[in-house]
């Protein structure tokens, strides 16, 4: 195949990845800027108090970002060399206290067991940070206060969680022992939208699962949907450049697989339907259309029994 129609036009393969490094920049342009370029560390590590079967759980406080220390819990399981690792982006639910802990102990809108304990017992390493304003991180007067305060000085709130989050990444494939050619990322909420942003900005992440936000912002602008959404995520100037559906088409080919709820609010799904069939025919085109799969359940902002079924099995399947 010589051409393939990935940006809303034809163009050469050999063009295509410069073509999604030109957009990649621009993204992080608008979302604030590029992460840092130096190397992110790990300050302390030690034991984590929580007990997850088969696994090493550790406590990490990592500097990823030069502002302020980042919590971070990991898990190994005990009995594999290298394993594959699953990047594990907390969701928002308006519990600050919650953060990277969702990760061993779940939350209401997640089927049990929690993703930590599910995933270890499938031998995959994970890891999770406590991004801006949760866990054990500072509060900075709020999270609408913080987000004004970035956006007069340029940046966004959501930027600077993906920056965090990919620097983890970063740091992960570098010194956690883990296998660098089969990493993932997933996530419920907030952290399905860092999920797939940070697949479309970062080629290190082979697979992406997200669960129920796939929002297409001009339709749920026009819904009125958007309102379920912080002003964190609000990113400047972005629908001039970029749709949901062209952010996600950086992503292709590697799989990807989006679980949503036919009655959310925060993901219409008429929105929906136009990212399926824009990134369906993007998977197409690629050459790769079984690495694109889009679920839209009979729920609203929650996981359900078979959406666990689904991300697992996708997961086994892909990574």
């Amino acid at each position: 195949m010589d051409t393939a129609c990935l940006f809303g036009r034809t163009f050469d393969v050999s063009s295509y990845s410069l073509e999604s490094e030109r957009l990649r920049q621009r993204l992080w342009s608008l979302l604030g800027g590029p992460p840092l370029s130096r190397q992110p560390s790990i300050i302390s590590r030690q034991i984590a108090g929580q007990a997850v079967e088969g696994a090493v759980v550790e406590d990490l406080l990592l500097d990823l970002n030069g502002i302020e220390p980042v919590p971070a819990l990991f898990l190994r399981p005990r009995a594999v060399e290298r394993p594959p690792l699953v990047l594990y982006a907390h969701a928002h639910g308006n519990n600050y206290d919650m953060g990277r802990n969702e990760l061993v102990t779940g939350r209401p809108a997640l089927q049990q067991p929690a993703y930590g304990h599910a995933l270890v017992e499938r031998g995959y390493a994970v890891l999770a940070i406590d991004n801006w304003l949760f866990g054990d991180r500072p509060r900075h007067g709020g999270e609408n206060a913080f987000a004004k305060g970035r956006l007069l000085g340029g940046d966004t709130v959501f930027g600077m969680m993906l920056r965090d989050n990919q620097a983890a990444l970063t740091l992960a494939v570098s010194e956690l022992d883990v296998d660098s050619d089969r990493v993932a990322v997933m996530g419920l909420s907030m952290g399905a939208s860092i999920a797939w942003w940070l697949t479309a900005l970062d080629e290190r992440i082979r697979v992406c699962v997200d669960l129920c936000c796939m929002t297409d912002f001009e339709t749920a602008i026009r819904t009125g949907g958007i309102d379920g959404h912080g002003l964190y995520y609000c990113v400047p100037g972005l629908l001039r450049e970029f749709s949901t559906a062209s952010i996600n088409v950086l992503t292709v080919p590697r799989p990807h697989l989006s679980l949503n709820g036919r009655f959310d609010p925060l993901t219409p799904e008429a929105g929906l339907e136009a990212v399926g069939i824009r990134l369906g025919a993007a998977y197409a085109a690629a050459g790769a259309p079984d690495a694109w799969r889009m679920e839209v359940h009979d729920c609203g902002h929650v996981e359900t029994p078979a959406m666990r079924l689904s991300a697992l099995a996708f997961l086994r399947k892909w990574l």
